[in-house]
């Protein structure tokens, strides 16, 4: 089946969503279900209902989707009969879309393959495994009635097509909660592993119909290669870039900053394990992430900046701040921030994108890798970490110089994010000490970051300013919270000064 990637659906077609959380088990045959009632805050169970499923599940030859533990099926039976799109979201969580079928369609809808873009891309979608469960489901209910969870006991056959395809069996037991919380699900775990089940080995049916075709990642170790380390966290930061270009497009809260977070230290990443890849590969990469972090990232700029002059006009005394200047700041930013989402979403959709995702791609499925990177992981890294480290305490002194000057602050708080990025990444070889190195950075990183934010709201005052239709109560006003933000802005660097001198974080080595 061939994808057409189309326009975006109007917002009738929607794709709906739900939040799913739910665990999995493996049970024997001949195992009974537990008594469900004894469950805490269960207050009745509704009777069984058995329904007969059938799904089929698209991906890409290359199971780029799968790679990614997204899943996009088409199933009938049972009440959530239609397609439906599953996107990671965290522990035991994942984001359901789901859309009707159409009248003998069996290619996905457009509003889906719209979603899954960032992974699919200009690949086909087609058929890689088929699954028939036979489903018990049983639905728990608290006192007034209200879904607590629902219980199902599934008997499922599945036929993978991938490779040279093969035919299993077996039985699952699924609880899926509606709004209950994690001590739910671990009391319900506790008493079906007292009946002999295992948490599933599988992180789902599908994922267990491809067997050994399903893609596995192997977390790095402190003896193995230093490139383990470095393509396991460029492979996390990929796989959030991935994750959020969904949700960028569908203009969820913090999707934008999630993204742009991730580019940013795949980006940095790249520079600080630069001695292990082609530098002429990984260089050009970076620039790519540099113009996808900013193409994505000027409307949340614009966001925050409105959200910190809303404050400061709040904080002013009664009667210094004429109420008609939010109104101002809100008319001057708002073509301004729809432009930039424009931009943004523009980006995403253009062939640049794309061929950004390509590349980083390819380098994690063939990595340019130098002599160096096969070099045990501990040492190396930790060599290279220092590296970054020492970076930082450079640029401080340049900054110290320059008498700490904006720009030079700016430096420091870049190489402080480097800084913290290859840490993180330590963490997988180095512990606790690599994570405390990281928090150390960020702080140093958050409050600069402060200092910074005061720089861009000034010229933003003196912009605003600018404007003809000012009253001069309107101008003194901005005049007054430029003020306030020039003072925020030293006691900022002061702060600096004085946290710097106990800033002696220990090298990973």
């Amino acid at each position: 089946m061939a994808d057409s990637w189309g326009e975006p659906m109007p917002p009738a077609a929607a794709p709906q969503l739900h939040v799913e959380v739910e665990r999995k088990y493996d049970v024997d045959e001949e195992t009974p279900l537990p008594d469900l009632t004894r469950w805490p805050g269960v207050a009745c169970v509704d009777p069984p209902v058995v329904h007969k499923l059938e799904a089929i599940h698209l991906d890409t030859p290359e199971l780029a989707l799968a790679a990614s533990g997204v899943t996009l099926r088409r199933r009938t039976g049972g009440v959530d009969a239609g397609w439906t799109l599953k996107l990671p979201h965290g522990v035991d969580r994942r984001d359901e879309l789901t859309a009707p079928l159409g009248a003998g369609d069996e290619d996905a809808p457009g509003s889906l393959q719209h979603l899954v873009r960032a992974w699919v891309r200009d690949a086909t979608l087609m058929p890689v495994a088929k699954l028939t469960t036979h489903r018990t489901s049983r639905t728990l209910r608290t006192g007034d009635g209200s879904v607590l969870a629902e219980v199902s006991d599934d008997l499922v056959a599945a036929e993978s097509y991938v490779g040279a395809g093969t035919s299993q069996a077996w039985r699952e037991w699924e609880v899926e909660l509606a709004d209950a919380g994690g001590p739910f699900l671990k009391a319900a775990e506790k008493a079906l592993l007292a009946t002999g089940a295992r948490v599933a080995a599988h992180p789902s049916k599908f994922a267990r119909a491809l067997g050994s075709s399903y893609p596995q990642h192997q977390a790095p170790h402190r003896k193995g290669p230093a490139s383990a380390v470095m393509l396991d966290y460029l492979r996390q930061q990929v796989d959030t870039i991935k994750a959020m270009d969904p949700a960028v497009r569908d203009d969820e809260p913090d999707a934008v900053h999630q993204l742009r977070v991730a580019a940013r230290s795949l980006r940095s990443a790249l520079a600080t394990y630069r001695p292990l890849i082609d530098r002429g590969r990984g260089d050009h990469l970076r620039a790519g992430l540099k113009w996808l972090a900013g193409e994505v990232g000027r409307a949340r700029d614009l966001e925050v900046s409105r959200e910190r002059l809303h404050d400061l006009i709040a904080g002013e005394p009664e009667g210094l701040a004429p109420a008609a200047l939010s109104r101002h700041v809100d008319d001057a930013l708002d073509e301004q921030s729809r432009q930039a989402r424009t931009a943004g979403l523009a980006a995403l959709d253009g062939d640049r994108y794309r061929r950004l995702l390509d590349e980083v791609d390819d380098l994690l499925a063939s990595p340019p890798l130098r002599r160096r990177a096969g070099r045990r992981a501990a040492p190396t890294v930790a060599t290279l970490v220092t590296a970054d480290l020492e970076r930082l305490r450079k640029a401080v002194r340049r900054s110290r110089a320059a008498d700490n000057d904006a720009a030079s602050l700016h430096e420091v708080r870049k190489c402080a994010k480097r800084l913290r990025y290859s840490a993180e990444s330590a963490v997988v070889v180095h512990g606790k000490r690599a994570r405390k190195l990281a928090v150390a950075a960020e702080r140093i990183q958050d409050l600069l970051g402060d200092h910074q934010d005061t720089v861009v709201t000034r010229e933003l005052l003196r912009s605003l300013a600018r404007s003809p239709s000012l009253t001069p109560e309107d101008a003194f006003a901005l005049g007054r919270l430029h003020a306030r933000e020039e003072r925020r802005g030293a006691d900022d660097r002061a702060i600096f000064v004085r946290r710097w001198k106990h800033f002696r974080p220990k090298p990973l080595h």
